[in-house]
């Protein structure tokens, strides 16, 4: 008997609380641009992140990112919550997402959180937050990514299970590819690596899933057109950013590089979980942006630019896609 109520109380939770058939879920990607502890990690190089380091890490300025992070996260749930899967890049560790849920108004939001291992020389990674009453987590593991370079490590991928409400399986993968650090081309290779091994898994997950439903995720550090992109997209994978204006400003040049990629039978609308059309955007509210006084325009107000310390929050901008939800067509994945 107790065993069926638990049962009965933990379905109850879980399913939402009226009957209509159809839910909206947002998703959000944001690279938070070093968010980092002020802790010396011996075991990586985060000396530049230190109350000694050459930005003056302190704690005041590091909880004030935390807060700062936290009101973009707040201020993209535009229907009254914040989103309800959020893919953070540029994490160091588990401190700092442990930190932004508890000590920050994001301790409402009951958000839960899985991180990768992260071989990167600074130690930074990536995480998935989630609420845990539209999306019951199932499994995680972070999947390496390897190439002929093995001087330079970079993020892994994290590929993160859950079971929406409706009782489909969800598959997440949030990436953060190498960037461009000495040269365009002659960093090329290590994006190619990493689309290689992100569209192995997702045409892995496409031959298991009876119903695939996969978003995949992040600062790819490329735009939607680039060679290294378009190894992952086509072929069953679509690209909701694939002509978005810029996430990030370099040098006067905006870039798309946050984007977010759906398998493609989730822009139909027959599909059980289905893209609200128009819905994917950058999010940028005003207060993300200030007078960019060396290119023109407005550029992404950032925590540091140079080592000039601005108070501000990213050099990217987060990007939204809405899904939906629906109830009224009956089938699964597993």
């Amino acid at each position: 008997m107790c065993k069926t109520l638990t049962i009965l109380i933990l379905f109850l939770c879980f399913r939402p609380a009226d009957i209509n058939s159809q839910v909206s879920l947002r998703v959000m990607s944001y690279n938070v641009e070093n968010l980092f502890d002020t802790a010396d990690n011996p075991l990586t190089d985060d000396n530049e992140f230190l109350p000694s380091g050459g930005r003056r890490w302190t704690r005041t300025r590091y909880y004030h990112k935390l807060q700062q992070i936290a009101k973009v996260i707040m201020a993209a749930g535009e229907w009254g919550d914040a989103p309800a899967l959020v893919g953070l890049c540029e994490v160091e560790n588990d401190t700092v997402i442990t930190h932004l849920l508890r000590k920050t108004p994001l301790h409402t939001r009951q958000y839960r959180y899985c991180a990768s291992g992260s071989p990167d020389r600074r130690g930074i990674g990536v995480a998935l937050l989630y609420q845990r009453d539209k999306f019951r987590y199932l499994s995680h593991h972070s999947i390496p990514v390897q190439g002929k370079d093995h001087t330079r490590k970079t993020r892994d991928i994290l590929h993160v299970s859950g079971e929406l409400i409706s009782g489909d399986t969800l598959d997440i993968l949030v990436c953060h590819f190498p960037s461009k650090y000495g040269g365009e081309k002659e960093s090329e290779s290590r994006r190619t690596d990493a689309a290689v091994a992100l569209r192995k898994q997702c045409d892995l997950l496409i031959q298991v899933r009876s119903c695939p439903l996969i978003i995949a995720m992040g600062d790819f550090n490329d735009s939607p057109g680039s060679r290294c992109m378009k190894l992952v997209t086509g072929n069953s994978l679509q690209n909701l950013f694939a002509d978005a204006k810029g996430s990030h400003k370099y040098q006067g040049e905006w870039s798309q590089l946050d984007q977010i990629i759906v398998h493609q039978a989730m822009l139909s609308p027959q599909a059980r979980m289905k893209v609200i059309p128009g819905s994917a955007q950058n999010f940028s509210p005003s207060f993300l942006f200030v007078q960019d006084k060396t290119w023109r325009g407005i550029r992404p107000r950032r925590t540091y630019y140079g080592y000039k310390y601005e108070a501000g929050y990213s050099d990217h901008l987060p990007v939204l896609a809405d899904f939906l939800i629906d109830f009224s067509i009956n089938h699964a994945s597993p």
